[in-house]
């Protein structure tokens, strides 16, 4: 009688109600960096973990959702509850193997970008400029809290290059979380690509799928892009780019 909309309601203790919500975020953390380390083990056996991600959703006690590799995943509810049951198992002796392996390969999935840039371009990228799509840790927000932008960008600079940004809600709050002369914010998604060595898609806000090729040939230094949310069809090398992208 109290849920209009004839949802479940369940009735439990104060403390498992707080574990609840804990566990379901930690749950589709869990998703995410799993899905991210086969990810990672598919880029070293040549296998394609797009098809992989098609094979394994097709089962239907897997599903599809949140099972998309990328650059990890950030925001103010996975990474804190994850820590946060992380902490609360320690502080009562037990050690939480598997939730802490989740959160580790999340940090290190915030680097994989880097590693893929440093790969191509070499260590030290001074005199290079990148342009960045999106800053926000997923579309629809302009929430930059524990955002892979934050990773990429900041080792971007402390590798001596230069940045240019667009986002088209999270300009403002992620000028408040990193400083610096060498970012540039820019009004359009295409104002990026003047004077860029590379293009780095980091979050796939809808604006951003699709892509005027020729404008990027036309404008980019090189025809190179970094896909960290693999949303790019591998035929955009056929017109002569080179794509990175994760697992694929």
């Amino acid at each position: 009688p109290f849920v209009s909309n004839h949802e479940r309601f369940i009735l439990m203790d104060v403390k498992s109600a707080e574990m609840t919500k804990y566990v379901a975020n930690a749950m589709l953390a869990t998703k995410i960096s799993f899905m991210n380390e086969i990810a990672n083990i598919c880029e070293k056996t040549g296998a394609n973990v797009q098809s992989v991600r098609l094979g394994i959703g097709s089962d239907k006690r897997i599903g599809y959702k949140f099972i998309y590799a990328g650059c990890g995943y950030g925001g103010s509810c996975f990474p804190k509850d994850v820590k946060g049951l992380i902490n609360t198992s320690q502080e009562h002796g037990y050690t939480p193997s598997i939730l802490s392996m989740v959160d580790e390969v999340n940090e290190n999935q915030k680097m994989i970008i880097i590693d893929k840039i440093t790969k191509r371009f070499g260590d030290d990228l001074s005199d290079l400029t990148f342009g960045v799509w999106g800053l926000s840790f997923k579309p629809q927000t302009d929430d930059v809290r524990s955002a892979p932008s934050i990773t990429i960008i900041s080792e971007l600079l402390k590798r001596g290059a230069k940045v240019k940004a667009y986002d088209p809600k999270a300009v403002e709050t992620f000028k408040a979380a990193v400083s610096s002369d060498d970012i540039e914010y820019v009004k359009s998604k295409y104002d990026v690509l003047d004077d860029s060595n590379a293009l780095i898609l980091i979050t796939e806000w809808k604006e951003f799928r699709s892509l005027d090729l020729d404008e990027l040939a036309k404008r980019l230094k090189q025809k190179i892009i970094f896909d960290g949310r693999n949303i790019y069809p591998k035929r955009i090398e056929d017109e002569g780019f080179e794509l990175y992208q994760i697992g694929c």
